[in-house]
């Protein structure tokens, strides 16, 4: 008898001790789209605080927190799908922007910007294969001419331009930064040039132009390869 009242003792004990456990260590969070609530609430709280995030706070996971949460994992090198789980979680809580930094963009030079206001001319040129004038531009061929105005000579193609300069992080994307992704083939095939705002400026074969893009739309989120930094 005494034995089996202690049996019955430890088998409670061990369950007392896994139901604590349970309580104590929740089942990691998965918000993804389409969900609402508190925590996406608290999510995007964190996002906006970071500068990925520019709508206000309602605790709806839509497409554009979506493309934040993207944007976010991006730049800590985390697979950008979208889903905030415990990984992207824990990074948010982790996360430390640089000293003195309050938004994405950081201090953009004077060139720069002159090189992005020369660029703009040509929004609506149209896309011509191979095309490195104002008759016509291929993307890599835009980006040749835009900098060669510049004095500053750049391989043809966009794999080529992909290996020049310095890399550059998303978050400091400034004005005249190349921007790179993977499009119709594996590797760097596509270029345009970040013009502050969250966008950038190409020639896109999609568009049949020189155009404005936001960098999170969709297609170019998911094929973002990487960014150089040619002018200082």
């Amino acid at each position: 008898m005494r034995r089996t009242k202690k049996i019955v003792f430890t088998v409670i004990i061990a369950l007392l001790v896994a139901t604590a456990a349970a309580f104590a260590a929740p089942s990691p969070q998965l918000l993804k789209q389409g969900m609402s609530g508190d925590e996406i609430y608290k999510l995007q709280i964190k996002l906006l605080e970071f500068g990925y995030l520019e709508d206000t706070p309602d605790g709806t996971f839509g497409s554009q927190t979506k493309a934040a949460v993207q944007e976010f994992q991006l730049d800590v090198g985390l697979a950008a799908d979208g889903v905030a789980g415990p990984a992207t979680l824990k990074a948010l809580r982790d996360y430390k922007p640089a000293a003195g930094q309050t938004s994405r963009a950081p201090g953009d030079s004077r060139k720069g910007q002159q090189l992005v206001a020369f660029a703009k001319q040509f929004v609506g040129v149209p896309y011509v294969w191979a095309g490195r004038s104002p008759g016509g531009f291929d993307c890599s061929g835009f980006i040749s001419y835009v900098y060669g105005n510049f004095g500053v000579q750049l391989p043809r193609m966009a794999d080529g331009q992909f290996e020049v300069g310095a890399p550059v992080s998303r978050r400091n994307l400034t004005y005249g930064d190349l921007v790179f992704f993977s499009t119709y083939e594996p590797g760097p095939s596509h270029v345009g040039i970040y013009i502050g705002g969250g966008k950038f400026i190409h020639a896109s074969s999609g568009a049949e132009e020189v155009v404005i893009t936001p960098m999170n739309k969709q297609y170019y989120l998911e094929r973002y390869l990487g960014a150089r930094r040619i002018i200082r």
